[in-house]
């Protein structure tokens, strides 16, 4: 443990000495070297730089054939020959292969979907369609008669007007589309095409109406299950073709038949056959029921006796008679109208095909027709074959027919081909 100091005892002291003195000035503490002098850098000679000697000329050689070397001991390749030249092969669209058809696509995709003009009209109405219109007429006028009177004896003479008026605004579901694709559906029996049927189609269809100036959307495409070559113009908006035309033709062809179908369209004769059938549909079933309500008297009568059957032909009889002068300008066009259609129908025919010609398939137009009437021939030569009798269409049955025969169409098709169309 420390002790405090006594204050009795004084300290020890101790001699304090001053520190030795330092120099101050630096410049005489640092040593001193001597500078050397400066010695200018040395001067480069002015003069011209040295000459050399110019190189010499080759040497010169005398002239003389090369030398020979032997030839090899082993024998010369031959020389390939050339590959054969390969022909211009048609422009073909990428997207008109088909993997399920062999059909060569042969068609030159000139415009690719893109139109060089646009047309006036989408979809119209020629003489052959106004006349189609005008020949249903009296057909139409008989309708509203039988369905006024059915609507009188049903709700009135209000819902008389009623019914045909509804009737009559019904008429606009020729040009809704998917009424349009509901009857084609389930009454024709189309379908909406595969997407390997789409993919052939589709470049195809939009090569026609690129050279139509018509919008390819416009239009809806549809296939049938048919092993025929044939295809078809429905109500305002549908084109169909058939499997075989779709799987089996070259697509220069195929591009033919769908110009073919759209002059119908846009001819308005689709659209006008479609709305004058509908029209007239209640004046056919009306003498459809009439026929059969007389055929029926008429085999109730003979059934009793040949004097009743004759009583009821003549009442039967008498009572035409009087309709025809009653009321002429219906009844005698309407006895006429079947004739009178199937006449328009062969004349818009060939301005379908004069559609497809204008549009530069005149040529395959010809050879679909010519396809056509061998494989009629063929059918010809194998009832032939079969021992049974083969049965030309006559007089009245070719007036009925509402498409000419193939000759007729390739004669009309001449003028096209003159002119290379």
């Amino acid at each position: 443990m420390t002790q405090p100091p006594d204050p009795a005892i004084p300290e020890p002291q101790y001699p304090t000495a001053p520190p030795p003195p330092y120099p101050t000035s630096p410049a005489a503490s640092e040593p001193q070297y001597p500078m050397a002098p400066a010695t200018p850098p040395p001067p480069y000679p002015t003069n011209t730089p040295p000459t050399y000697p110019a190189p010499s000329p080759p040497p010169q050689y005398p002239a003389g054939a090369p030398p020979q070397y032997p030839a090899p001991p082993y024998p010369a390749t031959p020389a390939t020959p050339a590959a054969p030249a390969i022909p211009p092969q048609p422009t073909t669209h990428p997207a008109a292969a088909h993997p399920a058809t062999t059909a060569p696509d042969d068609l030159d995709y000139r415009h690719l979907g893109s139109r060089i003009h646009v047309a006036q009209h989408q979809r119209g109405a020629d003489a052959t369609a106004i006349g189609r219109l005008l020949i249903h007429l009296p057909g139409l006028v008989v309708s509203a008669a039988v369905l006024a009177a059915l609507g009188a004896m049903l709700f009135g003479e209000v819902g008389a007007w009623i019914v045909v008026v509804v009737w009559l605004a019904s008429g606009a579901l020729v040009f809704h589309r998917p009424s349009e694709l509901a009857f084609a559906r389930h009454v024709l029996k189309l379908r909406a095409p595969l997407a390997q049927e789409q993919s052939r189609l589709d470049p195809v269809w939009r090569e026609v109406t690129a050279r139509a100036g018509i919008e390819a959307h416009s239009y809806e495409l549809m296939v049938e299950n048919s092993g025929e070559l044939n295809a078809s113009a429905v109500a305002g908006h549908v084109v169909s073709v058939t499997t075989y035309a779709l799987n089996e033709i070259p697509s220069s062809n195929l591009a033919a038949v769908l110009a073919h179908e759209l002059g119908h369209h846009t001819g308005g004769h689709a659209w006008a056959g479609l709305l004058g059938y509908w029209y007239s549909l209640p004046g056919r079933i009306a003498w459809a029921l009439t026929k059969l309500i007389a055929r029926i008297a008429l085999a109730v009568a003979a059934f009793f006796s040949g004097f009743a059957f004759l009583v009821v032909a003549l009442v039967l009889g008498t009572l035409l008679v009087v309709g025809f002068m009653a009321a002429p300008w219906i009844t005698v066009p309407l006895v006429l109208a079947p004739y009178l259609l199937a006449y328009v129908g062969r004349k818009g025919e060939l301005r379908a095909d004069q559609q497809a010609a204008a549009l530069g398939f005149a040529g395959q137009m010809s050879q679909v027709l010519y396809q056509l009437q061998a494989s009629e021939d063929r059918e010809k030569a194998a009832i032939a074959a079969s021992g049974q009798r083969l049965k030309e269409p006559g007089r009245i049955a070719r007036l009925l027919s509402t498409h000419p025969d193939h000759h007729t169409r390739i004669r009309a098709l001449e003028p096209y081909l003159r002119t290379g169309l």
